[in-house]
């Protein structure tokens, strides 16, 4: 099956890390009182050169070679996997799941600086830059320049929920070997099934995250119904078209997760920036995930909520992760 839990029904019709908080100087103007004095820029994939690509995909295969931060029998790089599919339910069709995924990638950023020596940030991938085009021929996918592509049909795995999965077998990341699969330790290739829906690529759900829908979305003027369609729309939709490790809830074992939920914090960064006296603090909807179209059914979400990845990093408020430019963080795009 295709399509999982990660869309929604509309789509279908004291931490381990201390968070950066040093960079070079920026010029964009102050948008929250406790903003950091010098934000650093990250940037679009296709904005790295030759260089910064393989310092960044370096790093990346950097992370599988150190150990477990969570006592897992694993290593660093597995341990974003098993922490997100632990809190799957807390942090999708939620209200906190943008600013939990903001924490989130911040964590992982932050690993990648402090154990692998990584100068940089985490890049960011703009598919509405390809979704008019093949999104399936996509400068992110190429073997020599991007995070490798398609995975091979020649070259195939059996997972524990019984689907047979295509390796990757060309790029930075044609001989990595993640370690977990949805809620099972099930060692195996990394995994992608380009699709449209069906068994064909086709246009890779392209519909879902051209530049006028995502124009529409961004056009919203209110944060819950802007995270529900953004996280069900783009969000899932990217999700599902490039299948394979990014379908189920361990879907950190894809590198490309990173670079599409920095997009994802991205967009959300672009929709505070045009009210960010007002946006920098909005937050609202549910706490718990509701039975879909069941209005009050769950208590409603609230800045003080306390947002937690496990042994990954401390408990965090989520009003302290409304603004890429506070102290904790200070990065913008």
């Amino acid at each position: 099956m295709l399509f999982t839990s990660i869309l929604l029904p509309s789509l279908l019709a004291s931490s381990v890390y201390a968070l950066p908080q040093t960079s070079v100087t920026s010029s964009s103007p102050q948008t929250y009182p406790q903003r950091c004095k010098s934000p650093q820029l990250r940037k679009e994939w296709r904005q790295l050169n030759a260089k910064e690509r393989k310092a960044y995909t370096d790093a990346v295969l950097c992370l599988k070679s150190k150990p477990s931060q969570i006592g897992l029998s694993t290593s660093l790089y597995d341990d974003f996997p098993y922490v997100h599919q632990q809190v799957d339910k807390e942090v999708h069709f939620v209200a906190s799941f943008l600013p939990w995924h903001r924490y989130f990638l911040s964590l992982y950023e932050t690993a990648l600086q402090q154990q692998c020596s990584y100068k940089g940030l985490v890049p960011y991938w703009d598919w509405t830059l390809d979704s008019p085009h093949n999104v399936s021929q996509s400068h992110l996918w190429s073997s020599k320049t991007g995070l490798g592509g398609n995975g091979n049909p020649l070259k195939t795995v059996s997972l524990s929920d019984g689907s047979t999965r295509n390796c990757v077998t060309d790029g930075p990341f044609k001989n990595l070997k993640v370690s977990y699969f949805g809620s099972s330790l099930d060692g195996h290739c990394l995994t992608r099934n380009f699709n449209n829906g069906t068994e064909q690529i086709g246009d890779m759900l392209a519909f879902a995250y051209k530049p006028d829908v995502v124009a529409e979305i961004q056009g919203l003027k209110d944060y819950d119904s802007y995270r529900r369609r953004l996280e069900s729309g783009p969000h899932g939709a990217i999700h599902s078209a490039v299948g394979g490790d990014l379908i189920p809830a361990t879907s950190p074992n894809d590198p490309v997760f990173f670079l599409h939920h920095a997009q994802i914090d991205r967009l959300w960064w672009l929709w505070q920036q045009k009210d960010p006296k007002k946006r920098n603090a909005e937050f609202g909807g549910n706490r718990m995930q509701e039975d879909f179209g069941a209005e009050g059914s769950s208590p409603k979400a609230q800045l003080g909520d306390v947002m937690s990845v496990r042994e990954l990093g401390g408990d965090v408020k989520v009003k302290d992760f409304m603004t890429t430019e506070s102290p904790r963080l200070c990065y913008r795009y």
